[in-house]
């Protein structure tokens, strides 16, 4: 590689890194910005998501010229449209539990369900795409099921909140793999906000019909928090797209622990919540996992690039 290609490579991968730090890092901060919605509830912030969010999709699509075409492109492709449909309401279960969590001071129990989420990934692969494992990742998903174990025996109950949010967050990426819903960011968020406006526009009537609508509510700085929700949604989806492009899976891997690192010391320090001593330890066991996990994925990438570099043998 020559010296402006190598200096080109290096500028992409600081701006994927870049990239990957600022989705992970707002990801990690979004209680801060829940909390600041009350006193909207789970499913108004759910239902305002997803119509601000694609209020801002569509307005860009409609600039680029390519909303019609993704219109087009889902009916002609029923599967796809299929692998968007289920995705998207996978997340959104992902996205209400979450904003539950904050809204119930419970951000630490999200936190761990993001920190369970690898290992959740790692066992579904195992189950539904029939994939083998390495030494090293069957002992981080034993490590896991014993932290499970611990906490529902030490708890007296199953960690359900944190449990959702590992197994939707998983199950989204399974389901877009499986199903082929693979679409640039900008279309993919498109597609499967559109998918949601039903569900979205039933809450919305529903509150409005009970009086429990809070819109209105402390103008004009809580409309507007609601409807920034749009752009709180896309830009870190769309950054993580970028940081996807750039630089590899492992690191992605790797600095996705950022997210849940900030909610659990957003959750302890800002918001103030009290993690029982059990808990801790918890957290303690699924960590034991991670580094397990994550020193398995360091080391099969330095194979890679070993044989990558190893010298063909001659016809």
């Amino acid at each position: 590689m020559s010296a402006p290609q190598s200096d080109a490579a290096a500028a992409e991968h600081r701006r994927g890194l870049l990239a990957g730090w600022g989705a992970y890092g707002i990801w990690g901060l979004f209680p801060l910005y829940f909390t600041a919605l009350e006193p909207s509830g789970a499913w108004e912030i759910l239902a305002h998501r997803i119509v601000w969010t694609l209020v801002l999709c569509a307005a860009i699509l409609l600039l680029r010229r390519e909303l019609l075409g993704l219109l087009s492109l889902l009916r002609s492709r029923p599967r796809l449209a299929l692998g968007v449909a289920i995705a998207a309401y996978v997340i959104a279960i992902n996205w209400g539990f979450y904003v539950y969590a904050v809204s119930t001071g419970r951000t630490h129990e999200a936190a761990l369900g993001y920190f369970l989420n690898p290992i959740v990934t790692v066992g579904m692969g195992v189950l539904i795409l029939r994939e083998r494992l390495r030494p090293l990742q069957w002992a981080a998903v034993a490590i896991g099921a014993a932290a499970f174990g611990y906490l529902a025996v030490s708890s007296g109950q199953i960690p359900w909140l944190s449990i959702i949010l590992a197994f939707s967050f998983a199950t989204y990426g399974l389901t877009k793999k499986r199903l082929g819903a693979s679409l640039p960011a900008l279309q993919s968020l498109s597609a499967e906000t559109i998918a949601l406006i039903p569900l979205a526009t039933g809450i919305l009537l529903w509150l409005t019909a009970n009086g429990e609508g809070t819109f209105t509510a402390g103008a004009p700085w809580h409309p507007m928090l609601l409807v920034l929700s749009g752009v709180a949604t896309a830009v870190p989806l769309l950054l993580f797209a970028a940081a996807a492009r750039r630089i590899p899976l492992v690191t992605i891997g790797l600095i996705q622990f950022i997210t849940p690192v900030a909610q659990l010391l957003v959750g302890v320090f800002l918001l103030h919540e009290v993690v029982p001593s059990t808990r801790w330890v918890g957290f303690a066991i699924v960590w034991v996992a991670l580094v397990v996990l994550s020193a398995d994925s360091l080391a099969a990438a330095r194979r890679s690039r070993r044989s990558r570099r190893a010298p063909q043998p001659s016809a």
